[in-house]
């Protein structure tokens, strides 16, 4: 951050501790003027102003709320900006000629202006009976409209429940948000295990949310979450996918899963990397996975989720390989295949993996085994595979944290750019066919013959696939 933007957002939290008093009133309402608070519209993209002065000229109520107010008053630049109004759904959609209407459990719109999607949703009502829950208490159907009283201590945390008013540039706190954002405290809006039972994927938010801001999380807040973290098993395994993305996907990927083990929440995620965590090196390789991760996002540079879970599974994978080649004698390359297979087939019982994603996860498993073999056109051969600079930089991972030599990294590493290669230790006792990739064995663990290639008119090119991929 320049120094110019850190001052300033110095100035902004010191207003907020200067202008705030203490949380003794916590619970009423109160209304700062646009000359009391540092937020400008001019921090909105345009897409959410037009949003905001569409529903505003059609005679309704319409709010900037959530992180997009929360994130500008602790001083970080928002991802997005999420609108809250009295305007039903459909009504919405009257106004605005290219939004969708999503969302069942909660209709949310989506409004399209050029590139940028705002998402507007509706005040919710109050909980009460008639909202179907299950036997855990989780709110199944929420459809039911409010009030922005009502909507406020619907919202999970009190920071997320502040409210930038288009009609006077005023902010609205109902809950204690401001106190807490000066005092950096995240803090959930009513009882805690109540509010965890509603949605347990608050649990993970609350984790996620704390380490972005660099809050403390309240310890009334905190105390359930470790009884709790069962209820994550009730959850769809498809939105556990994303929920952990948005966890482990982010420059605070490392001490968001510190925080996932602190609270019991890793161990009913991903329980086999939850088991690996308590192996030193195992929990090392992880981490630099992470900061890895954190470092290509911070420079800007793609990352992918396949990459990301293949390295919190890859010591389950290990495992499960080496019993299968020390207790059933397999073929590495056949072991590889089965153990990714089985550790894949266990994972999906808690978390989805879309097929997009475990696909290139398996050939970024089954081609580490393929990094001993550098004799002949092997090397070639690995060098053109799709799938290299993935599998490769997985490789330098594995060096790093100690599970393999590093010399075996730094040969390949010189062979990309063709100079000469140093001697390196002899190669394992492999057959010859264990040049082949991990399809193409046979069920019965016997390798399949390769079939000779003519020439070189079907020679896969040198891969330019970037890296986690």
């Amino acid at each position: 951050m320049a120094a110019h933007e850190a001052a300033y957002y110095t100035r902004r939290m010191n207003w907020l501790k200067k202008f705030l008093p203490r949380r003794k009133a916590a619970t009423q309402t109160r209304r700062v003027p646009r000359a009391e608070h540092p937020i400008s519209r001019s921090s909105f993209p345009s897409g959410t102003l037009r949003t905001l002065y569409g529903l505003k000229d059609a005679g309704y109520e319409a709010y900037v709320v959530g992180g997009g107010v929360r994130d500008l008053l602790a001083g970080m630049e928002p991802k997005d900006f999420d609108i809250a109004t009295n305007a039903h759904p459909e009504e919405i959609k009257r106004i605005f000629r290219s939004c969708r209407l999503v969302g069942r459990r909660f209709m949310i719109a989506h409004v399209r202006f050029g590139d940028e999607i705002t998402e507007v949703t509706t005040f919710r009502g109050p909980i009460t009976d008639s909202h179907e829950r299950d036997e855990t208490g989780r709110i199944l159907s929420d459809n039911e409209y409010g009030t922005l009283e009502t909507d406020a201590f619907r919202r999970d945390f009190t920071i997320n429940a502040l409210y930038y008013d288009i009609r006077d540039f005023s902010i609205v706190d109902l809950v204690g948000g401001l106190e807490d954002v000066a005092g950096r405290v995240l803090r959930l809006i009513g009882d805690p295990e109540l509010r965890y039972r509603e949605d347990p994927v608050r649990m993970l938010r609350a984790i996620r949310i704390a380490n972005k801001l660099k809050f403390s999380i309240d310890k009334a807040t905190a105390a359930p979450i470790r009884k709790l973290a069962p209820l994550l098993r009730e959850i769809p395994a498809a939105r556990l996918f994303d929920e952990i993305i948005k966890l482990l996907q982010c420059r605070d990927a490392e001490a968001n899963l510190n925080g996932l083990r602190e609270y019991g929440l890793l161990a009913q995620l991903l329980p086999q990397a939850d088991k690996a965590m308590a192996k030193p090196q195992s929990a090392d390789f992880i981490a630099r996975a992470l900061r890895n991760t954190a470092d290509r996002i911070a420079s800007e540079q793609t990352v992918s989720p396949a990459f990301l879970y293949a390295a919190l599974l890859w010591p389950a994978v290990v495992a499960r390989m080496q019993r299968l080649i020390e207790e059933e004698g397999q073929h590495v390359n056949v072991a590889i295949v089965q153990a990714s297979e089985e550790v894949l087939a266990q994972t999906q019982k808690y978390v989805v993996i879309p097929k997009r994603f475990s696909l290139p996860m398996r050939e970024i498993w089954t081609l580490q085994p393929r990094f001993d073999l550098r004799k002949g056109g092997r090397q070639q051969r690995l060098l053109t595979h799709p799938r290299f600079r993935a599998a490769y930089d997985f490789l330098v991972l594995r060096a790093q944290s100690g599970e393999i030599e590093q010399a075996v990294a730094d040969w390949w590493t010189r062979a990309q750019v063709g100079e000469g290669l140093p001697p390196l230790p002899p190669e394992p006792d492999l057959e010859t066919e264990a040049e082949e990739s991990s399809d193409g064995a046979e069920p019965g663990g016997a390798p399949r013959k390769r079939r000779r290639r003519r020439g070189g008119r079907n020679r896969r090119r040198n891969s330019t696939q970037p890296a986690q991929t």
